[in-house]
């Protein structure tokens, strides 16, 4: 049997290791020349726009937690009556430490995003004065600004989960070590509570700013994307970093958070209905609960091997998404050979020798999948491909046309993942269940489908780290163009924009592919919970949708998902009405020619007008969808409670929550394949005519005049349909499915 310090010391110690390489890389980084006067004040600019608005959104998230966390207390502590079944003898000590883990939850997710953005706006001027010289030095400053956020929010997150086992085990009256993860689901919850609303009020913020940017820039001003002139051209970056980088890292850090507890609870499961099948572990009961802290610390060292080995040799012959890939094949490679070794070590039963092996490949499957998602992505999001290709030919007629047809490819773009996602969740179940005999055959699937979301996950620091790339170098070409430097360090920072505009759209492909297995592994934490808490051991808890009242639950889950989508579109849509109104009031009184103004030598924009315009929007816009979100499931699961819950049917109301879960996954995982790769689509179908394709984006009149091409007109109108598909709606649905299982994992106990 492994011992319970030497498991728990392996995961703290190696999520300190991982905060120390983010802490030395971070001082790598800050280290770089910051660049000349000119680029310096740009990234000033946005610097202090990015700061004040994220200790804005903080303080509204801070408030909204203390009171979420008070009437969880309240609800465990107070409403709700002790049951023998409980992990612990009191209704106090439960509520104490749901809510100490909540709010832990949301603190380490607000700090992880914080810190994660504080590097990467100090990361885009010097990734700029690095292009200056070399896109090897610029591409490395960018990456390794990106995996201070990676290393940072991924080693948080372990930490968190660990050191709050640590402390129950060490202070709590618990009554079995399975019944710690029970204890510890507010720390999913907090992170989720907080991605929620970092990923809304970050997107409306980026989004309502790069629409007003594009729709009065390009299209009616005529000038380039960046072009100093545009008075939203700040904002646009601002954008780039509270949406991307914040947003994002507290996405992937409620992320790793919530499936570490959901696999612990299904691991503790799987342990117990092996012990009673005489089919023990080696390891025993706590090291297969452990198995996912441990797989995933051994995972943030093959990601920081990964990310120190990219580099560019012969730069200007290789692409830089080759170096990107070689690292991350690197870390994969390590990854994979660890999880080897960890499921050897701590799944190995001597009655069924051939378990870890199995589960092993549930972990490769994992991968597999995560890779799949990354093609399918590409396929439906590259120009190189029919789908982009399709969409800017439908532009030459028009806006509608284009609009058309790019909606017809979001609608495709969601078969072959559901086959994908189909295939690896039945390939991980079966497997998993292979491994044990019958007797514990169905907890060793389940527990399949969560080694395969742990492998799908184990490069995760090294994932976020590509998507915080992106920002990072679109910043760095926003402050090249502006501080007016020559074309050949622009061309240099196009090759790495181009490179970040791929990673950003792949890691959303990622992060939806692993949004969806964990959702299904949450759904199973969930069940297990119930069972717990009524006393069911062993048994299994049916969803029955043919009960008019599990019906109901089912059909709220997916009119949540479509609700919570509309008032996060409109939210964008309202912001951006705002600053396109304040953009055409700054260009007013300016002389226009051939339908294109004509910038006098001292124009000035106000910058700073149109930050406050977006962010005042953004915070006020970001709580509406996300209360819905929150307070949804919580009131359907207490309104069912009071009005069905009965003696004969004492499950009901938990049941009824299970329907919305499940179908409300469902729906949010096809409507965020829809949003992200149709709005990927539409953007790079504007790249492709950008590029030159169908005339690029002006033409030649017959008196030799320029003037704007209407084909990319319309190519734009269709961009910025998308934008808050693909940077808003989409992200945020990754999100509120995790959201919805955290809340029904953390409220379970008071639905019955």
């Amino acid at each position: 049997m492994t011992d319970y310090a030497t498991l728990i010391g392996i995961v703290i110690g190696v999520s300190l290791l991982g905060l120390v390489v983010a802490a030395l890389l971070a001082m790598w980084v800050l280290r770089r020349d910051r660049g000349s006067e000119a680029m310096q004040k740009i990234s000033s600019a946005i610097r202090q726009g990015a700061e004040a608005f994220l200790r804005r959104q903080n303080r509204t998230i801070a408030v909204l937690a203390v009171v979420v966390a008070g009437l969880i207390f309240v609800g465990y502590g107070v409403l709700r009556n002790h049951r023998d079944f409980d992990p612990v003898g009191s209704s106090l000590e439960m509520a104490m430490w749901i809510t100490i883990s909540f709010l832990f939850g949301a603190a380490c997710s607000m700090f992880a995003g914080y810190v994660g953005m504080w590097i990467s706006i100090r990361s885009n001027s010097r990734t700029a004065h690095a292009a200056l010289s070399s896109i090897n030095k610029a591409l490395r400053i960018a990456l390794r600004g990106g995996a201070v956020s990676g290393l940072l929010v991924v080693a948080m997150s372990l930490l968190g989960v660990a050191g709050l086992y640590a402390l129950v085990n060490a202070f709590g009256s618990i009554n079995e070590p399975g019944d710690i993860p029970l204890l510890i689901v507010g720390y999913g919850f907090g992170a989720s509570f907080v991605a929620l609303f970092a990923q809304l009020g970050g997107g409306i913020y980026t989004k309502a700013a790069d629409v007003g940017a594009d729709l009065v820039g390009k299209v009616e001003a005529g000038i380039p994307e960046d072009d100093p002139r545009n008075p939203a051209v700040i904002a646009d970056l601002v954008g780039d970093n509270v949406g991307d980088c914040a947003g994002r890292g507290a996405d992937l850090f409620e992320s790793t958070a919530a499936e570490n507890i959901g696999a612990m609870i299904l691991g503790a499961s799987l342990a117990l209905a092996a012990d009673r099948a005489g089919l023990g572990f080696s390891a025993g009961i706590v090291g297969v609960m452990m198995f996912p802290l441990v797989a995933r610390a051994f995972g943030i060292i093959a990601s920081i091997v990964g990310i120190l080995y990219v580099h560019m040799d012969k730069e200007e012959k290789i692409d830089p998404m080759t170096a990107l890939n070689r690292g991350y094949y690197v870390a994969v490679a390590l990854a994979m050979a660890a999880f080897a070794g960890v499921t050897y070590w701590l799944l190995n039963s001597e009655e069924a020798p051939d378990a870890w092996w199995h589960f092993f490949l549930c972990g490769i499957i994992g991968v597999a999948t995560s890779v799949a998602f990354v093609y399918i992505t590409q396929y439906y999001t590259e120009h190189k491909y029919r789908p982009v290709k399709s969409i800017a030919e439908a532009s030459q007629t028009g806006p509608a046309t284009n609009i058309i047809s790019g909606i017809s490819v979001g609608l495709e773009c969601v078969a072959i993942p559901v086959v994908v996602m189909a295939g690896a969740l039945l390939g991980s179940y079966f497997l998993g269940k292979a491994a044990f005999p019958a007797e514990a055959g169905v907890n060793a699937g389940l527990f399949g489908t969560a080694v395969a979301t742990m492998g799908m996950l184990a490069t995760a620091a090294f994932i976020l780290a590509m998507d915080t790339f992106g920002p990072i170098t679109d910043n760095a070409g926003g402050i090249v163009e502006m501080s007016q430097q020559p074309e050949e360090v622009r061309r240099k920072t196009d090759r790495l924009d181009a490179v970040g505009n791929t990673t950003k759209a792949l890691t959303k492909g990622y992060a939806i592919g692993s949004a969806a297995l964990a959702a299904f592994l949450l759904f199973q934490a969930y069940m297990e919970e119930v069972l717990n808490y009524s006393g069911g051991e062993g048994t299994i808890f049916p969803v029955d949708l043919a009960k008019p009242v599990v019906f109901v639950g089912a059909l709220v889950g997916a009119g949540l998902v479509f609700l919570f989508s509309s008032w996060a579109i409109r939210a964008v849509g309202r912001a951006a009405q705002a600053v396109i109104a304040e953009v055409r009031r700054q260009y007013a009184h300016l002389p226009r020619e051939n339908e294109m103004i004509q910038f006098p030598a001292d124009f000035e924009p106000e910058y700073g007008t149109i930050v406050d315009i977006v962010t005042r929007s953004a915070l006020r816009r970001m709580v509406a969808p996300g209360l819905l979100a929150v307070l949804g499931p919580i009131g359907l699961g207490l309104l069912f409670k009071w009005l069905f819950v009965t003696d004969t049917d004492p499950l009901i109301s938990a049941e009824a929550v299970a329907a919305m879960l499940m179908v409300g996954t469902i729906a949010g995982i096809l409507v965020a394949l829809f949003f992200n790769n149709g709005g990927g689509a539409w953007d790079n179908a504007k790249k492709y005519i950008e590029a030159g394709a169908f005339g690029g984006k002006f033409l030649t009149a017959a008196d030799g005049s320029t003037i704007k091409n209407p084909t990319h007109g319309a190519a734009v109108v269709g961009d910025t349909v998308g934008d808050p598909f693909k940077d808003t709606a989409g992200p945020s649905l990754h999100v509120l499915i995790k959201l919805l299982s955290t809340i029904t994992l953390v409220m379970a106990p008071l639905f019955l």
